[in-house]
């Protein structure tokens, strides 16, 4: 009985390192990281022989199939959870407020961050929207500077792919 428990846990363990592995090339490839997503890759495509062969070796078992399913899952969720933690890149952060909009601008520039702003038509009026690009890893204390001065402005936040020139604070 304990041999198919432990079957069923190397195929988890070697799907969640799959799952995680596969998480992180895609993440990594979305943001440009040619030769890091390759490597990952390479290692990802071993692991994933590993934990196939072991499901398929023999007869399906209720343990091998869940945990190939739950692996599977679950290195989704530790894969992104990894790539948050290393918050590698840069976001594109667009905050819009009604009354505040020079507040918040002077705020993020007084603590060295680059911001444009402009003069856009809302639902209620002219607003100014400010846009800002920092480093992933600012985002946290960069939206309490925001929320400090304005805690009812509206954020937008996406993706940097690519900076180049201009003023930016690294």
């Amino acid at each position: 009985m304990m041999e198919p428990i432990l079957a069923g846990l190397f195929v988890f363990a070697m799907r969640l390192t799959d799952m995680t592995l596969d998480t992180l090339r895609l993440l990594f490839t979305m943001r440009g990281r040619k030769w890091l997503s390759g490597l990952i890759g390479a290692i990802q495509a071993a692991v994933f022989i590993l934990a196939v062969s072991a499901v398929l070796s023999g007869p399906l078992n209720l343990f091998t199939v869940t945990g190939y399913a739950l692996g599977f899952g679950a290195g989704i969720v530790v894969g992104m959870f990894i790539e948050e933690r290393l918050a590698i890149g840069y976001a594109f952060l667009r905050v819009y407020s009604t009354t505040s909009s020079r507040a918040i601008t002077e705020a993020l520039r007084a603590e060295g961050h680059a911001v444009t702003e402009f003069l856009a038509h809302g639902k209620d009026g002219q607003i100014t929207v400010v846009n800002c690009i920092i480093a992933r890893r600012n985002v946290a204390s960069v939206r309490a500077i925001i929320d400090r001065v304005d805690a009812s402005a509206f954020i937008t936040i996406d993706d940097a792919r690519l900076v180049q020139r201009g003023h930016f604070r690294h």
